[in-house]
């Protein structure tokens, strides 16, 4: 990436350097010849302006021929460094300034003696000097005529723009090499956190993933070092809470099959009453742990999100038939708190599920008499479902523990239960986007209230 980038760069300023050295060259190629057409479209005026006058500026006398005033003309004038000024009468060159070198050639008499009469200009290819525009300018007298040539040589300007390009072309060289270098070690720093990401992604494990990249700066890449980052925090915790999901199923199962186990290596195969009363309390043993896998196979379902099917729930509705469901579960004074009109995007198996786990709860903590009540409402923002009892209660210091897996208060005689129903329950209000907890009860008892988002507090989960 970093080739590529640097690669791309030098690439893009080659290209912007080159197209400018062009652009420079062809301007200024065309103000070269501007700059020449004017110098001679001067020199034209000036002798627009004696020959109009008429006089000899050195006699004040009117000029006797036209050989005298383009003499007089080519004396007055200094021609530039480029230039020669040649004076065409009684049928070929005269005079020149500043050499008559070039004047006295045949290619000379070639090219201006068929444009003595009309004028005009061409351009020709003189060698030792190069090409040079040869403009030629009639001037006549009632009885004579004549013709002033400027020949300006095009290679002296010509070479002066070459040697400002070569010298346009070094620098370019340079500040190529100047800003290649500069993008090669900019887009190290720029990308010297993504190779600390894929040194980082190489040396993360299943078995550690507690390293972390440094987050610096505030742009792209740093965001996306606080997204890695996050994505490590998830994957931690998920392969933690799979963990230590995997080591209290594991420690839960040992117990029944190790009573498994020591049962089937007691047992008196030559006595029949004994194997029917093995068999019985192996099938017991079965049935428990054949609850037990149910429960964490509900738990490992609650993550994934086909485990809601949402629908509109009425709440009162529902809290009516729950309690109807849950006065089978034992001989409890059974009664209704509130009930709430609102209705809820909800899966309404998995919240029946919840409150008769709730009410199986307070059942196993109260006795014979005592009252189990059942109640919704809804405060604008919120829908409460809640299941209250009279018993004992549950201690400020438990009130988190009980809603963890496995995690028990008071275990109350008879209680065969593995510590999971409080956690489905709590994965439950969790896959709706609410939450699970515990208060005290009036006047004495513990109350467990789920509560469940609305869409005036925030979106429903999806179905």
């Amino acid at each position: 990436m970093r080739l590529r980038i640097t690669a791309a760069v030098a690439l893009l300023v080659t290209l912007a350097l080159s197209g400018a050295g062009a652009i420079v060259y062809v301007v200024e190629g065309q103000r070269i010849e501007e700059q020449i057409v004017a110098e001679v479209d001067q020199e034209l005026a000036e002798l627009a302006r004696l020959q109009e006058d008429g006089l000899n500026p050195d006699t004040g006398r009117p000029f006797d021929s036209v050989g005298a005033m383009l003499d007089t003309f080519l004396a007055r004038n200094v021609p530039d460094d480029n230039e020669i000024l040649v004076s065409w009468y009684d049928g070929g060159p005269q005079n020149a300034t500043p050499s008559r070198e070039f004047a006295a050639t045949a290619l000379f008499r070639e090219t201006a003696a068929p444009r003595v009469a009309e004028g005009g200009s061409t351009r020709i290819d003189v060698p030792g000097y190069g090409e040079a525009i040869v403009t030629v300018q009639p001037v006549r007298s009632s009885r004579e005529a004549g013709a002033l040539v400027i020949v300006t040589y095009l290679e002296e300007a010509r070479g002066e723009l070459r040697d400002t390009m070569r010298t346009y072309a070094i620098v370019a060289l340079l500040s190529l090499l100047l800003v290649t270098a500069a993008a090669a070690w900019l887009s190290g720093r720029l990308l010297a956190p993504l190779r600390v990401l894929r040194e980082t992604a190489d040396d993360i494990s299943e078995s550690d993933l507690s390293r972390r990249l440094p987050v610096t700066g505030n742009d792209d890449i740093t965001a996306l070092t606080r997204t890695f980052n996050g994505m490590l925090d998830r994957l931690e915790h998920a392969f933690v809470g799979q963990r230590d999901f995997l080591d209290d199923a594991g420690h839960e199962l040992r117990t029944p099959l190790t009573v498994l186990r020591g049962h089937l290596e007691l047992l008196d195969t030559g006595s029949p009453q004994e194997i029917a009363e093995t068999k019985e309390l192996l099938l017991d043993e079965v049935d428990r742990m054949a609850r037990l896998v149910g429960d964490l196979i509900l738990l490992a379902k609650s993550d994934r999100p086909d485990f809601l099917r949402l629908e509109s729930v009425d709440a009162g509705a529902l809290t009516a038939d729950v309690l109807a469901k849950a006065r089978g579960l034992g001989d409890r004074a059974w009664t209704l708190d509130a009930t709430t009109d609102a209705v809820v995007r909800a899966d309404e198996q998995r919240l029946t599920q919840a409150l008769l786990q709730l009410a199986d709860n307070a059942v196993k903590h109260t006795s014979p008499g005592d009252t189990v009540a059942l109640g919704s409402s809804y405060d604008g923002g919120r829908v409460r479902l809640w299941v209250r009892d009279t018993g004992p209660g549950v201690p400020p210091d438990q009130r988190e523990v009980v809603f963890e897996r496995f995690g028990r208060a008071a275990i109350p005689p008879g209680d065969e239960g593995f510590g999971l129903g409080l956690s489905i329950v709590s994965a439950i209000a969790r896959a709706h986007g609410g939450t699970v907890g515990v208060e005290d009860a009036e006047p004495a008892g513990a109350r467990f209230v789920i509560t469940l988002p609305t869409p005036k507090e925030g979106p429903w989960p999806a179905s």
